[in-house]
């Protein structure tokens, strides 16, 4: 069996003993980190994190710390996102785009104070890119990467055991805010946040120390509620139109392609505004759709192309069988003329040609 040799360009996580513990079976790398992609299987792993609550390392998701007098301003440069409406303690999806209004990264950004801010990011290497616009403008921050490493608590359960670690007070944080909350003499910021629809939170473990302790206490207060260790669920995230960055959107796409429009609200010259202006007045030619596809798909490893009259209408890269809908669910990106609900289109796989058609909505 093949196996992924860790290295410094490969790293384990402050969580890796107690996810090779619990029966980790497979791994990617993203983010340079190796990130567990199923334990007891995939369609088994999202029937749980359906029902009950799962621990998910989460550490891939790297923080970006920009931090210093002209912060804000290079927020303000990185993304479209109106950055003034943000307060103290929200967390931000904040698109990047690069000088053609291409995606970069669509990182969570947390806001710590006016002048330090974290972005969570996908996979890919943003501090660069925000390394070069602080030196080339001749801003004043510092740009690093702190020992912080997510853990994601997701699932029905999640308040519960949650609570019984941190206390109540977890109860009250509203979607995409955070608390300040102490565990073992350290303070995590906990968010309530997380790449799945069954509710959940994110905790920002600083000081890889604190790691396998607040793993453990998670397990230990969670054995009633049936609590196991999981990871992002490529079913559930499917279902529920969760976009992967790299997969379903990249640099050839915009924001407003992603259906991420409303997060380009800024009224200030970020980079990329107006290579963005004709496609925020007229809107883009192509977007992200649901999709369901006919027959056996197998695996989607790639990308297939979707196909009218032998002419390319757009692509699907992320496609997977829903025993909970029991039908393939897809995101696609899909040409304007071909976008509408009900629309019937041919699909290109390494099994062969299926019939894929355009949904109204995601599943969850």
């Amino acid at each position: 069996m093949a196996v992924i040799f860790p290295s410094r360009r490969v790293r384990k996580t402050p969580f890796s003993q107690g996810v090779e513990a619990a029966g980790v079976q497979g791994y990617t790398v993203y983010n340079h980190m190796l990130l567990p992609t199923f334990f007891k299987g995939v369609a088994d792993d999202a029937e749980h994190l359906k029902k009950h609550v799962q621990v998910w390392d989460v550490s891939c998701e790297r923080q970006v710390q920009i931090k210093g007098p002209d912060a804000l301003k290079l927020m303000k440069l990185i993304s479209p996102r109106d950055m003034d409406k943000m307060a103290a303690d929200q967390c931000y999806y904040v698109p990047a785009v690069d000088q053609a209004g291409g995606m970069l990264n669509d990182p969570v950004s947390i806001k710590l104070a006016d002048d330090h801010y974290w972005l969570s990011v996908a996979d890919g290497d943003l501090w660069q890119y925000a390394l070069g616009i602080a030196v080339g403008r001749g801003l004043d921050v510092e740009i690093d990467e702190p020992d912080v490493s997510p853990l994601a608590v997701q699932g029905p359960k999640a308040d519960e055991l949650m609570a019984r670690v941190f206390g109540e007070i977890v109860r009250e944080i509203k979607f995409f805010r955070y608390k300040r909350l102490p565990f073992q003499g350290q303070e995590l910021i906990v968010a309530r946040s997380g790449w799945s629809k069954q509710g959940g939170f994110e905790i920002y473990v600083e000081g890889s120390e604190y790691g396998m302790p607040l793993w453990d206490a998670l397990f230990a207060a969670g054995e009633d509620l049936n609590v196991r260790a999981g990871c992002p669920n490529n079913i559930e995230r499917i279902e529920s139109g969760l976009l992967s960055f790299g997969s379903d959107m990249r640099r050839d796409n915009t924001p407003y392609e992603c259906g991420l429009g409303k997060f380009c609200n800024s009224p200030d010259d970020y980079i990329g505004k107006q290579a963005l202006r004709e496609q925020a007045e007229n809107g883009p030619k192509r977007q992200i759709r649901p999709l369901v596809i006919d027959g056996e798909i197998g695996a989607c490893t790639g990308s297939w192309s979707l196909l009218a009259n032998g002419q390319q209408v757009g692509q699907v890269a992320s496609a997977v069988y829903s025993p909970e809908f029991e039908v393939n669910v897809a995101i696609g990106m899909v040409d304007r003329t071909h976008w509408n609900p009900g629309t019937r289109i041919e699909i290109e796989t390494e099994h062969g040609m299926r019939l894929a058609e355009v949904q109204d909505r995601f599943w969850r």
